[in-house]
Parts: structure tokens; C-alpha cells; sequence
């Protein structure tokens, strides 16, 4: 059984591994899981499929306002173009700011959640019982992602795929609004020499010392 109230909060950088640990977190403890990540590339769809200016901030705003969560292929979704369009629009403080009732009503689940994002130990959940922050080197997330897109067909260059990730480095830790960061409370986990499975049990012993606190 979970304890009550269990909220866990995975933050951290593109390609760091911090999604596949939220989920697995989740499974173990039998939690609803969220990738908040989503909710920005939901936005940014929205507003492609229409025609708009991701720039555009009144037009991002009312779109993270009013858009159905129900109404995308998240195989689309995870798609190279859609993250890096996300990631404009992430750094529009009314779009963020749309967007923190959603996340904060799934954390207050009965029982808990997990959320991962890169903003959910500082913003979103201030409060949650534990807070990783996952990260890896730059060359090492560009490999992982690479291959990740590689077995969905996608032939984007590894180089071309490190520069996307330096750039949304830049962009989610200069933003003004939220930026990417860990919070003061939260344990660091750097995944670059770890596999999945090495990574899921250093996250899993932090988590349980951290209840056990």
C-alpha cells in the first residue's frame, strides 16, 4: 500500500531519462503518472494545425486555455519537430501559467501521483513528498534520443539532434517564467552511466529514504 499523499516529482532536461523513470516510479507504486511535457506539445500542435505563430503569445494562451487533452496522437506528439515547437511555446509565462491547474488537480489524486516535467519540484508541486531531479551529459541524451528516433523511422543526424538539445537547454534555463532547474530540496540523479534498469533502482532507493524520512 501507498502511503497517503505520495506525490512524486521528476524533473529534469530533455532526454535525461526522467520519463522513463516517472513511469516506472508510478507502476511500483501504483500511482496515476502525468507527463507534463505533453501538455506543452499539445499546445504546440494546436496551434500548427491552426495555422498560428508559435510566437504568437495571446494566441498560445488561448490555446493552453481551451484545448481538449483527448483530441492528439501522442505518437505525433513525441515527434522531434513537436518537442522543439514545445518548447517555444513552454516559455510563454501566460501558457505556463494556463496550464498549472491541470497539473496541480492530477498531483492532488487520492493517494499521490508522479509528474515529471521541469518545473514540477519548484512550481507545480513545491510540496511533494520527493523530488529527483534527472540529468545527463548533453552527448549522452542526444544518443539516447537519436536512438529513440531512429527506431521510429526518423533519419535526423545525431549532430543535428545534440544541437536541438544544447538549444532547448538554453531556452528552458534562460526562461524567465519557470525556468529549468532543481529545486533546493531536490536529490540530483545523473543517469549518463546508467542503464534503465541501474537508473530505476537508484531513483527507487531515493524515493524510499526519502518516505522513510
Amino acid at each position: 500500500m501507498v502511503g497517503r499523499n505520495l506525490v512524486i516529482a521528476v524533473d529534469g532536461p530533455a532526454a535525461s531519462g526522467k520519463g522513463t523513470l516517472a513511469r516506472r516510479l508510478a507502476a511500483h507504486y501504483g500511482l496515476p503518472y502525468l507527463d507534463t511535457g505533453l501538455l506543452y506539445r499539445m499546445v504546440a500542435r494546436a496551434m500548427l494545425d491552426a495555422g498560428q505563430r508559435l510566437e504568437d503569445a495571446q494566441a498560445a494562451e488561448a490555446t493552453a486555455a481551451g484545448f481538449d487533452e483527448t483530441g492528439f496522437d501522442e505518437a505525433v506528439l513525441r515527434g522531434r519537430e513537436i518537442g522543439e515547437a514545445a518548447s517555444v511555446v513552454a516559455a510563454i509565462p501566460g501558457v505556463r501559467r494556463a496550464l498549472i491547474d491541470r497539473q496541480r488537480q492530477f498531483a492532488a489524486a487520492p493517494g499521490g501521483a508522479v509528474l515529471d516535467g521541469r518545473d514540477i519540484g519548484t512550481v507545480i508541486c513545491p510540496q511533494a513528498t520527493v523530488k529527483l531531479f534527472v540529468t545527463a551529459t548533453p552527448e549522452v541524451r542526444a544518443a539516447r534520443r537519436h536512438k529513440e528516433l531512429a527506431g521510429r523511422g526518423d533519419t535526423a543526424s545525431f549532430e543535428g539532434i545534440l544541437a536541438d538539445i544544447r538549444r532547448r537547454d538554453a531556452r528552458d534555463s534562460g526562461r524567465g517564467d519557470a525556468p529549468l532547474k532543481a529545486a533546493e530540496d531536490a536529490i540530483l540523479l545523473d543517469t549518463s552511466a546508467l542503464g534503465v534498469d541501474e537508473a530505476f533502482a537508484a531513483a527507487l532507493s531515493i524515493v524510499e529514504k526519502r518516505r522513510a524520512a
